[in-house]
């Protein structure tokens, strides 16, 4: 289990995360040059204000891309990008639909869902080889391996919240998802209430079904990951009274290090994309993790 009190704050290197972030963000959201250095101008401010030791990653990322959204009238910078994570998505479902048929274990399936986490143009940059990192993670064994404490847990449970992460992601977390009701389990899936980044909305959820699967509601906000005081009162309710969390990706594992997460049991499913990150988990960058948190 991981300390949570350490998960996860800022590094130093974040600082250029998350001006690479804004530069690629801001390229996407207008052809202003002169309204681009003004949004730079306020980031830049925004970072000398909060980013020291001990803030919190999703609290400057989301202030970030706010500003963004909100100062250059674009409300989903990324949509180009959400297209084509889909379209990647789709492009290699038949290919791990057919390692699945060979091998139809639970930790194959999660490995498939965490396959499906590198379709991440926030964390990887828009120049990264998407293509072919899916393949090769899904071919990868996984660094920390809790799965078999995951299917304890499954067999215990009646209701589980899966918190999702990516476009494109989610047509892989639908193949889990079909798993888990193996298990006899009530799946609620959640999602951003608004684009932020490239994380999955009700959208794009609807789009690729996963409302046949799952129950799907939202976070009631658009954050980086989960913040906590920016959540609704309805999924701050769905939470406390799930009995199984299963969370996607970099952004989830950050904001649920500053939530209390008292005996419930939450496994974070994941690719270590940053150093950071790997770092915290005590793992390599490019490493598979299904981690319990507590």
């Amino acid at each position: 289990m991981t300390n949570l009190s350490d998960i996860m704050k800022v590094h130093y290197e974040c600082a250029s995360c998350f001006l690479r972030q804004s530069r690629e963000a801001l390229d996407l959201a207008t052809d202003d040059e002169d309204l681009k250095m003004q949004v730079t101008e306020k980031i830049n401010r925004i970072l000398c204000q909060e980013f020291k030791k001990g803030a919190v990653s999703n609290q400057i990322g989301t202030k970030i891309h706010r500003t963004i959204k909100q100062e250059t009238g674009n409300p989903d910078p990324y949509h180009e990008q959400r297209e084509k994570s889909d379209e990647i998505a789709l492009q290699f479902l038949p290919q791990v639909e057919k390692i699945l048929e060979k091998d139809g274990s639970f930790k194959n399936y999660l490995k498939a869902a965490i396959a499906g986490n590198v379709l991440d143009f926030g964390a990887l940059g828009l120049n990264s080889d998407i293509e072919g990192l899916v393949m090769s993670t899904v071919e990868k064994d996984l660094s920390v391996d809790h799965s078999v404490e995951l299917e304890a847990e499954l067999k215990k449970a009646k209701t589980v919240l899966y918190l999702a992460d990516n476009v494109g992601e989610i047509v892989f977390d639908k193949l889990l998802i079909k798993k888990l009701q193996e298990y006899d389990v009530e799946v609620t899936m959640a999602l951003k209430d608004g684009p932020i980044l490239n994380d999955a909305c009700l959208v794009e959820a609807h789009k690729v079904g996963l409302d046949e699967v799952a129950r799907l509601i939202t976070t009631g906000t658009d954050s980086v990951g989960v913040l906590y005081a920016d959540l609704s009162p309805e999924f701050k309710q769905e939470f406390s009274q799930a009995d199984l969390i299963i969370s996607k990706g970099l952004g989830n594992y950050e904001g649920l290090g500053e939530m209390d997460l008292g005996d419930k049991p939450v496994f974070c499913l994941l690719n270590a994309k940053c150093r950071p990150i790997a770092q915290d988990i005590g793992v390599e960058v490019g490493d598979n993790v299904v981690l319990k948190l507590n």
